[in-house]
């Protein structure tokens, strides 16, 4: 099976470089597809949400990782999807035209919020994302006449003409299909010009003018296609939740959302689903380790804020690439073994740089 994609030039560009990653892929496929019928409900749960965060992921990733803009108030486009789509669904609009509208309103509002990108960048950006993320919390909870307010709202489950969504099989199928459809057009998007304009802006925005790039119009493409990402995981993570409150979209989620994208590895679409699973499965684990350690450590406030704290820095100091260029390593050394050479795997001192620079 091959995964083909027609370039502007009339060219076949293949995702799958050689017969081994289709094999991969393959079997990967069959796997998720027969999740439903083998794992049961908690589990295929936990990977519906992997799913639902993976979609949001794949869209900050080509913000932070492939354009250079970092986004501390991501949650906020998750609410603005996950609230538009409680809304409509409740007025009665059918469940595609209620999810594209979605969509599309955080996609616009993803354009106004990086308008201020094309003035500010690095920390000023972030501190400007992140004053966005505050606003729009602050609205979520005082418009009540249409998100409900600090008492949340309930979502009803999503329909298909006659057909209903509700149950956890057909739901799981659902957000497969969103999460596969939104990485293959992010892949696509990456091999094409606009992909090449937004990892030159990446790697130097003053090389990218001199190219012919105008970071205006790219700068605000990239927020629009990574908030209307959002906006559909947000989307899903309401029909998951089937109740939805401002909390659920605070400064703490956003935070959440770029530490996915940072422990997966910028710069790496597969990062986006090793974050999302890092972000599912790491709960999981401290709640196990709270029986294993002593209590004063184990029922301590902020346990989980201080693991995640000591994660971060760790993979920062110690593997800027992630989880993704962790496993390139080990899988380099695999190959190599016994012709290694010794020091061929310490830790990068080049960040985010393209192949041509390094």
């Amino acid at each position: 099976m091959r995964f083909v994609f027609k370039t502007s030039y009339d060219q076949d560009i293949d995702l799958a470089r050689h017969n081994g990653q289709r094999f991969w892929y393959g079997l990967l496929g069959l796997a998720v597809l027969a999740a439903p019928w083998v794992l049961p409900e908690y589990w295929l749960a936990q990977l519906t949400f992997i799913y639902i965060y993976a979609t949001v992921g794949v869209g900050l990733m080509l913000l932070a990782g492939f354009t250079g803009q970092f986004s501390i108030g991501h949650a906020a486009f998750m609410g603005v999807g996950a609230y538009a789509e409680a809304y409509l669904t409740a007025r009665g609009w059918p469940f595609p035209l209620a999810m594209a509208s979605a969509v599309a309103l955080s996609g616009a509002v993803g354009v106004v919020v990086g308008l201020p990108a094309l003035r500010v960048k690095g920390l000023y950006l972030g501190i400007a994302t992140l004053s966005f993320g505050f606003i729009v919390e602050e609205v979520l909870a005082r418009w009540e006449s249409v998100t409900g307010g600090n008492a949340g709202r309930s979502v009803v489950a999503p329909a298909i003409g006659d057909w209903k969504i509700a149950s956890a099989e057909s739901f799981y199928l659902l957000c497969l299909a969103c999460v596969t459809l939104s990485t293959l057009l992010v892949m696509n998007l990456l091999r094409s010009p606009t992909g090449r304009a937004f990892v030159a802006m990446r790697d130097s925005e003053i090389s990218a003018q001199s190219m012919g790039i105008t970071l205006s119009i790219y700068k605000s493409m990239s927020f629009a296609i990574s908030a209307a990402l959002a906006g559909l995981g947000g989307a899903l993570y309401a029909h998951k939740m089937q109740f939805i409150s401002p909390e659920q979209f605070s400064i703490v989620q956003s935070i959440d959302l770029l530490l996915m994208v940072v422990v997966g590895g910028l710069g790496s679409v597969h990062g986006a689903f090793l974050g999302a699973a890092f972000l599912i499965v790491m709960p999981q684990l401290i709640s196990l380790g709270k029986d294993v350690l002593p209590p004063v450590i184990g029922q301590a406030a902020g346990l989980q804020g201080v693991v995640y704290g000591v994660i971060l820095i760790a993979f920062v100091m110690l593997e800027p690439m992630g989880l993704y260029g962790r496993w390139l390593k080990v899988r380099t050394w695999l190959e190599l073994y016994p012709f290694y050479r010794r020091g061929m795997f310490k830790r990068q001192k080049t960040f985010q740089k393209s192949d041509r620079l390094k």
